[in-house]
């Protein structure tokens, strides 16, 4: 089976002169990726690294690999997006990453309406499910209030929309 990456963030800068990276992350399981000894993987040529130190700090995830110490050794990684292999992320039941919800039947009032298109993030907090319903794009805030089960082994996620949504 060929390695799915999933994208955690991208490095946006360094912090300091020790080879500090600050990530901007939004992902969904960042207390499962930002570990120390944890692979990551980055860039588009997904090289492969593996984190020695990580902190929190402001709006960043702040992490240090092995085999860099110093901030000349990581200007290279500025503005590189980083990655896991979802089979690294040990997904418990009811778990599922944003990516897992594209494709999935759509099921409104017991009756299948459409599938989900994309999930796009409108800022780091506030993300929408953007669907086709009834052969129309609708855009559904996702939200738990709208969420009411989402069913992966049978491609399925039922909605809870208000009139006039669709």
């Amino acid at each position: 089976m060929k390695d799915e990456y999933i994208h955690i963030g991208k490095i946006v800068n360094t912090h300091g002169i020790k080879g500090e990276l600050r990530i901007l992350s939004n992902f969904k399981y960042k207390e499962k990726v930002f570990l120390q000894n944890r692979k990551i993987y980055i860039g588009e040529e997904k090289q492969e690294e593996m984190i020695k130190s990580y902190r929190h700090h402001k709006i960043f995830e702040m992490i240090t690999m092995y085999g860099y110490d110093n901030i000349n050794e990581v200007l290279k990684f500025i503005n590189k997006d980083i990655f896991v292999k979802k089979n690294d992320l040990d997904l418990k039941d009811k778990e599922f990453l944003d990516e897992d919800l594209i494709n999935l039947n759509i099921i409104f009032n017991n009756q299948e309406v459409g599938h989900v298109i994309a999930i796009r993030h409108i800022n780091p907090k506030n993300k929408i499910i953007e669907a086709e319903i009834n052969n129309k794009i609708t855009l559904i805030p996702y939200h738990e209030d709208f969420i009411l089960n989402v069913d992966l082994v049978n491609k399925k996620i039922e909605l809870n929309l208000i009139e006039g949504m669709i």
